[in-house]
């Protein structure tokens, strides 16, 4: 696969990144998943060139959140583990594929999803995506933990490996500061 630096994968003092592309890279390849499944947003995307670097992970970059759902579930039925990489108004985007790959199917799917504006609805005052995140994963009954600060980072390995134990799907709901 030939990689492309993302773009938008710039930093400053106002963006409020939780994981450093290595951590990332580092814990989901500690924790045996082989594709990460993305459409990066301007925080998640920092995070692509350690991901594609890291020899145990394979990046898959989709081109609508929805087709993410698939794509992964293709992976998972072909006996890899993958994680689906997407913001949240990305989630909202792509429910259809959501309800039928982890309700419909019942493929225990892991997915950690960017909280845009979490941290910092300064450059986006009033973003709803606030307003809606949670409970949309409520409503389509996802099991979820939001991480929205360094101490609460375990969390994410902690919730996979419950999640995978239980043969379910969850979320880790990644704080985003900056939009």
């Amino acid at each position: 696969m030939r990689f492309f630096a993302y773009r938008g994968a710039t930093s400053t003092s106002e963006d409020r990144i939780l994981f450093t592309g290595e951590e990332i890279a580092g814990t989901l390849a500690g924790l045996g998943v082989t594709h990460v499944v993305s459409l990066p947003d301007s925080t998640l995307g920092q995070w692509e060139p350690a991901i594609h670097e890291h020899g145990r992970l394979e990046l898959v970059r989709v081109c609508r959140e929805g087709e993410a759902w698939a794509v992964a579930a293709g992976l998972y039925l072909g006996g890899k583990t993958p994680v689906v990489m997407i913001q949240c108004t990305g989630l909202f985007e792509s429910g259809d594929a959501l309800r039928n790959v982890l309700h419909d199917f019942q493929l225990p799917l892991f997915a950690i999803v960017g909280y845009r504006s979490y941290l910092n609805d300064s450059t986006l005052p009033g973003d709803t995506a606030r307003v809606f995140t949670e409970p949309i994963l409520d409503a389509w009954r996802l099991d979820y933990r939001l991480i929205d600060e360094p101490a609460k980072k375990p969390l994410l390995a902690e919730h996979f490996r419950a999640c995978r134990t239980a043969g379910s799907a969850g979320v880790a709901l990644i704080a985003e500061g900056k939009a």
